[in-house]
């Protein structure tokens, strides 16, 4: 298996680091007997942040591996892939 870095892997890093912070404290919210209400919210936070880390990791490997894995295309091929990256946005 090979190892490759985009341009959006520090940024992704740093955006996980702190979902992971948050994460501790809605571990000490709980801990603390915080009301069910502050904790979802907390909680929402930080699946977010994880969801918009896996979403950039996505659709950077969709800008980047995939069109590099598929090499030069006739116009009509081309345009199904901007459908694909297009409609891989919404995931």
């Amino acid at each position: 298996m090979t190892s490759h870095t985009h341009q959006t892997h520090p940024d992704i890093i740093k955006r996980l680091n702190r979902a992971r912070g948050h994460l501790q404290g809605v571990i000490q919210m709980i801990e603390d007997e915080r009301p069910c209400l502050d904790i979802a919210q907390q909680l929402h936070a930080v699946e977010k942040a994880i969801q918009q880390a896996k979403r950039t990791l996505v659709q950077d490997h969709i800008d980047h591996c995939l069109e590099k894995a598929l090499g030069p295309r006739d116009k009509a091929q081309r345009a199904r892939v901007e459908e694909f990256k297009a409609i891989a946005r919404y995931l």
